[in-house]
């Protein structure tokens, strides 16, 4: 009994299992144990993620009549079919100039308006609360009020612009490809500008207030101080934003479809709305798909490059 006792007390003390003791659980049966809570999680990204990519995907390598009927394996034809299209080329231009421009004047206004809001003035609370509109609103039914005010015939932002001598007459910014690709891209920035104002707020907000003040007791002057310290402490929250931004304005669709879709030909188009041209006006399920996983191998490579180049993550200096 003695040396049992002896034998538990030195387990105990060097942190050793005691004799009889239940083992301590595994990662397996962590794991398992945490199955049901994530279940419900793992199912839904099945059904609503996995699943279509995998259809999307088993689609494109397949020849499929505009019934609907599949006619077997095509291998890679339907994606030699799309690349070999003549207006591929611009719509791919159309998509860079696209994504580059909203995303660009996005950050750089959401830049001077975080520093606006920043300040203390009257007011402040309520022009916060003005700019999430925007974002709390249907990109559908935002663009349908600019599609409405844009009219020429009965648009107000059209009468407006006359009133005050802008323009000379009303004018048809929905009805050609360039200026109806313009104001896309206008109310593509009027959308995505509260989400990236207020995650540039939010980074203003983690800038230790000292750093500031011993700029400025060190004579630096306002713009010194915005672009050695403000900026590179806002460099995680622009990365983010920029990210996000960039993901969601390449497979932006309801803009684009609200404002270009009644113009015939592809010079107002992304890659994003021609694929909905192809699947809608030509009916072809398999050029559709082949190229809606062009797209996403596409933003796959595009966010890649851009993590690998501005590597978000990496700690201030």
């Amino acid at each position: 009994m003695t040396s049992t006792a002896e034998a538990t007390q030195a387990g105990t003390a060097t942190g050793r299992p005691r004799r009889g003791a239940s083992p301590k659980p595994t990662g397996g049966s962590d794991l398992l144990h945490a199955v049901p809570w994530t279940l419900p999680a793992l199912i839904l990204i099945f059904g609503v993620v996995l699943f279509p990519a995998g259809y999307m995907i088993y689609n494109s390598t397949r020849k499929i009549s505009i019934a609907g009927v599949d006619h077997g394996s095509v291998g890679l034809q339907n994606y030699l079919t799309v690349l070999s299209r003549p207006e591929l080329p611009g719509i791919l231009l159309n998509t860079l100039v696209w994504v580059v421009s909203v995303v660009v004047i996005t950050v750089v206004v959401s830049l001077a308006l975080a520093q606006f809001l920043d300040k203390n003035f009257p007011g402040r609370r309520w022009v916060r609360m003005a700019i999430i509109v925007p974002w709390a609103a249907s990109v559908v039914m935002t663009t349908t009020v600019f599609v409405y005010g844009l009219d020429p015939f009965y648009g107000i932002i059209n009468k407006f612009l006359v009133d005050i001598h802008l323009l000379a007459e009303p004018f048809g910014f929905t009805k050609e490809p360039v200026p109806a690709f313009i104001s896309s891209i206008g109310i593509a920035v009027f959308v995505s500008l509260p989400f990236t104002t207020y995650t540039i707020l939010a980074g203003l907000a983690g800038i230790p207030g000292d750093m500031l003040e011993a700029a400025k007791v060190d004579g630096a002057s306002a713009f010194r101080s915005y672009f050695s310290v403000t900026l590179p402490n806002l460099r995680n929250a622009i990365a983010l934003a920029t990210l996000i931004n960039i993901i969601n304005v390449f497979n932006s669709l309801p803009i684009l479809k609200l404002m270009t879709g009644s113009i015939p030909g592809y010079k107002a188009d992304t890659t994003t709305t021609y694929v909905f041209k192809l699947l809608q006006n030509e009916q072809r399920i398999d050029l559709s798909s082949a190229l809606s996983v062009i797209n996403f191998l596409i933003v796959l490579v595009v966010v890649g490059l851009y993590l690998w180049i501005v590597k978000p993550m990496k700690e201030v200096s």
